[in-house]
């Protein structure tokens, strides 16, 4: 006995070094992950009792899969940096015991029928929520709830037939019910999964086609009826599209790592064990066992529910990633918009007419939580007059860049056409510049999805726009062969993006977005310098203070395209650090004959930001 359990220990131990690191609480868009529902989801309710039953042992199983290894929602919580153990556990009495962690989950847990099962009180998702309340907790409008529900239901129906109709009638409202009590308290970011296609289980298939069948359509009509209901009551929420997801890697297993879809990786055991994976530990794991899909007639093993878990995690940072294509272009805009000022700047005092032509190199990176960078080369070509203190012309412009998702999330490929006009005017140490653009904008998206050892592209190339508006001037002191004074800026961009649906609608993974009106308004102020080493060379710096005044969108949305019954969905958006500098630095000299100007931007003293841009720019008069 003593064996096993080192055995068994060393098993957990490594189980859960295997664990991909968590994500720190401070990057994660929610402030915990509380969970309601049934064995799918239990994150060790009944494990105190088990140690109770078969002595230490017990540590180490306790969860619906192949022990020690987490279930799906433990790896969804880890991601974002919350917890997904057990809220309470259970005592074989009516009032279990309370526990620290966020998984109100009890296996064998019906909607909101509460029973007394073979190892005592198993409480409803309705019961669990009326626990988690009366334990002194509040919704928390900032926390991502999933409620998981309808299998027990499902299995009651198998045993009484003829109260189909009734039964799933019940468990429907008693889900949707826990949905809308959340939803009127305040929470906005509900996960519902659907029901995974029960006909695919073991249990089912040792029944033959027909129990298949059965379980199929008795799944889909829970799925409709829970769908339809949310709908037609106006809750929104997360769907998770389990049923088609699990019909799909049923179909291709081997992309998945899961090499046997119909057998169970945890072998009988004697009294009171049986078949649960309930008890299953890695002594009792069949060889192989750990990349079968099913841990017992019912339930998955932990290769399935990691794969489920990255599934969540992608129907959740998928709207995520697509905001930040919004973003990307006020970047774009704001280096565009600089370049145009420095063009103005080289018109002298004499009537006539110039030219100029720029390249540059824009390039994003932005750490934790958005987790994306990129580069790209631009270009832009401009023509103008002066006419006493005036100064006006035309622009035109073209870049491309290139983009990576973090965590290897896939990339966005962006393209910026645009045209464009300017004025200034120059007064005795006095200036004032002011430009309106136009920029068509062009995206290739790829986004990838992880699931597990798979992985999946789905694709889409939405169109936008931009419209941007910019003021700014100065005022420069003269001190021999230095130039220096006040600066002042502000940008305004009107951005629009098309919505678009990604590549393979009817997969369980591909989603929808709605078009996206994105406004940015940016003041800068500060100081700039220049001077004059010789006739043909001068170096220059400017700093300023900048504030972004627009508010980013508090959400972005989705729709699962598998699910066309279900409504568009909202998860948190994207916060970016409002208020930051900004250096520029470059060398102004002659060229061939030419006026040249090199350089670079950056941003400063922006919170998980660095943004750069390399430019040169050459003209001359006409």
């Amino acid at each position: 006995m003593k064996a096993k359990f080192r055995h068994s220990l060393l098993a957990a131990a490594l189980a859960l070094a295997a664990l991909p690191a968590a994500v720190q609480a401070s990057d994660s868009p929610f402030t915990k992950t509380i969970f309601f529902g049934d064995s799918l989801t239990d994150g060790g309710y009944f494990r105190p009792l088990l140690i109770q039953m078969v002595g230490p042992n017990g540590a180490t199983i306790g969860q619906f899969t192949n022990n020690p290894n987490y279930v799906w929602s433990q790896y969804l919580a880890d991601y974002y940096g919350s917890n997904a153990q057990a809220a309470w556990t259970g005592n074989m009495t009516a009032n279990p015991t309370l526990a620290s962690g966020n998984n109100w989950a009890v296996g064998g847990a019906r909607t909101g029928t509460s029973y007394a099962g073979g190892l005592g009180y198993t409480p409803s998702l309705a019961a669990q929520y009326a626990r988690y309340l009366s334990a002194g907790n509040t919704v928390d409008r900032n926390a991502l709830y999933t409620v998981w529900g309808g299998a027990n239901d499902l299995f009651a129906v198998q045993a009484n037939p003829s109260q189909a109709q009734q039964i799933i009638g019940a468990a429907v409202t008693a889900q949707v019910g826990l949905v809308g009590a959340l939803t009127s308290a305040g929470a906005q970011y509900i996960l519902v999964p659907t029901l995974p296609d029960l006909g695919l289980t073991p249990d089912s298939r040792a029944g033959g086609a027909a129990a298949m069948a059965q379980g199929t359509a008795l799944t889909s009509a829970y799925n409709n009826a829970l769908f339809s209901s949310l709908a037609s009551s106006n809750l929104r929420v997360i769907p998770l599209d389990t049923f088609h997801f699990l019909q799909e890697v049923v179909a291709n297993p081997g992309a998945y790592g899961i090499t046997n879809v119909s057998g169970k990786a945890c072998a009988v055991q004697p009294p009171p064990a049986g078949g649960s994976s309930l008890f299953c530990s890695p002594l009792s794991t069949v060889p192989g066992g750990s990349s079968y899909l099913f841990a017992d007639g019912v339930h998955p093993t932990a290769a399935a529910h990691e794969a489920l878990a990255d599934f969540a995690i992608s129907v959740i940072e998928g709207p995520r990633q697509i905001a930040l294509l919004p973003h990307s272009e006020t970047v774009i805009g704001r280096a565009r918009a600089q370049m145009v000022d420095g063009a103005i700047a080289s018109f002298g005092k004499e009537d006539g007419m110039r030219w100029w032509a720029d390249v540059r190199g824009d390039q994003q990176r932005y750490e934790a939580p958005y987790r994306y960078d990129g580069i790209g080369p631009a270009a832009s070509f401009g023509i103008g007059w002066t006419s006493g203190n005036l100064v006006y012309g035309a622009f035109a412009g073209y870049g491309r860049q290139n983009n990576d998702f973090g965590e290897d999330r896939g990339e966005f490929q962006q393209t910026d056409a645009g045209l464009g006009g300017f004025v200034g005017w120059r007064g005795d140490g006095l200036w004032a510049n002011a430009q309106l653009a136009w920029t068509d904008v062009g995206f290739d998206v790829d986004r990838v999805v992880p699931l597990g050892p798979a992985t999946r592209v789905h694709s889409g190339s939405p169109d936008g726009d931009n419209l941007s508006i910019g003021a700014s001037a100065g005022w420069e002191f003269e001190h021999g062969a230095l130039r220096h004074g006040p600066v002042l800026s502000l940008l305004s961009q009107q951005i629009s993006i098309d919505g678009y649906a990604e590549t393979d609608p009817t997969l369980s993974t591909s989603l929808a977005y709605p078009e996206q009106d994105f406004d940015s308004l940016i003041g800068s102020v500060g100081w700039q310098a220049s001077y004059s080493i010789n006739e043909h060379l001068q170096p220059y710096a400017q700093i300023t203070w900048d504030r972004e005044f627009e508010e980013a969108p508090e959400q972005a949305f989705a729709q699962a395209q598998s699910m066309p019954g279900s409504l568009p969905y909202a998860v948190p958006g994207l916060e970016y650090d409002d208020t930051f500098g900004t250096l520029v630095f470059g060398l102004r000299t002659k060229v061939m004959g030419l006026d040249a100007n090199a350089g670079a931007s950056l941003s400063v003293g922006q919170k998980g930001a660095d943004d750069t841009t390399f430019f040169l720019s050459v003209g001359s008069s006409f």
